[in-house]
């Protein structure tokens, strides 16, 4: 069965829901992490909806900042560019295309933060891996990673294998956010090890949605 991704955005309709919490907590690591950097601020944002988590903290971020924005929906795609220009956001880019591929957006890197939000709890254990492993080439040094995962609320939970793999990567854990009442774990972990050449991602698949 396909997820109809854009029913799925109407759960950020609910203030309660799990989603619209999520999207909460998002958006305030994703602020503190741009406060972080100094003159013009990057982003990408991979599967990155109707861009609600990114947008919004864009507008109200002081300094300049280009944003791309990768979105296989192509309804999804067209609601992050309509938000965009209403919220007069000239320096963001949204990319119909799958941000499974490396190619989609790899003319905009190295950027100062990339969000992966929605991604790992779609793809396989091997995906996770691979794209953690990636996101060094993606980031300046010193780069953050704003990332999510649920967790179904039984066996291990997954989140925690992330954790290790950010570890294992060169990243240093910023924040996590791990409520006690709600499933949703959001994670900001930072690039300590040198970054990656741009060039190592040419062409390479890093994810496929199992769904």
């Amino acid at each position: 069965m396909v997820t109809d991704w854009i029913g799925w955005h109407r759960d950020y309709d609910d203030p309660g829901s799990s989603l619209a919490r999520r999207l909460v907590v998002v958006r305030e690591h994703l602020a503190r992490a741009l406060a972080e950097f100094p003159g013009e601020v990057r982003v990408i944002s991979l599967c990155a909806g109707d861009g609600r988590d990114v947008l919004p903290v864009l507008a109200r971020y002081p300094g300049p900042a280009r944003a791309t924005l990768a979105e296989l929906n192509p309804g999804l795609a067209q609601r992050a560019r309509e938000a965009a220009r209403e919220l007069d956001l000239t320096g963001v880019d949204v990319r119909t295309g799958d941000a499974g591929l490396a190619g989609t957006y790899l003319d905009a890197a190295p950027a100062h933060i990339v969000t992966t939000c929605g991604v790992f709890g779609n793809i396989s254990e091997a995906d996770a891996a691979r794209t953690i492993a990636a996101l060094p080439a993606l980031l300046h040094p010193g780069g953050v990673v704003v990332w999510t995962r649920g967790h179904g609320g039984i066996g291990p939970d997954p989140s925690d294998a992330l954790r290790a793999c950010f570890d294992r990567n060169g990243f240093e854990e910023v924040a996590f956010t791990r409520p006690d009442d709600a499933r949703f774990r959001v994670g900001v972990h930072r690039l300590n090890a040198a970054p990656q050449p741009v060039a190592t991602l040419a062409g390479r698949r890093l994810f496929s949605f199992a769904r």
